[in-house]
């Protein structure tokens, strides 16, 4: 990993913090295939603390270390194993990276899944 140890855990976090709010609502599906509820669930936390502090950081990080934050959320969940980490970060390079703050915001377990990919590359935060 490229990405400070402390540094993930702060994430891991903010995270947790920004969707354990009540406001915070991220349904299960969008009410139309063409609706990118996920990004507007965003938009309109756009004020929110520690979203905007999570933004922050993740956009301070290089391209590489955006794509390993994208890749061990999907570690987490199961999309990948330890031995497949480099597939994930350059499956992750790209767009992923790119957009890295809110693709992973937009996932309701995100805090959970960046815990278990933490876990299963035997580093977890304390």
């Amino acid at each position: 990993m490229h990405i400070r140890h402390e540094t993930l855990c702060s994430l891991i976090a903010l995270a947790r913090e920004f969707q354990a709010k009540e406001e915070v609502c991220i349904p299960q599906e969008g009410e139309s295939s063409s609706d990118d509820w996920a990004l507007q669930v965003l938009a309109d936390h756009a004020n929110d603390y520690n979203a905007s502090e999570f933004r922050s950081i993740v956009r301070d990080l290089s391209e590489r270390q955006r794509a390993e934050l994208v890749a061990l959320m999907w570690l987490g969940r199961g999309d990948y194993t330890v031995e497949e980490w480099e597939e994930a970060v350059d499956e992750a390079v790209g767009d992923y990276s790119i957009r890295a703050a809110d693709y992973v915001l937009a996932h309701p377990m995100v805090s959970g899944h960046l815990e278990e990919g933490l876990i299963a590359l035997e580093e977890p935060c304390d």
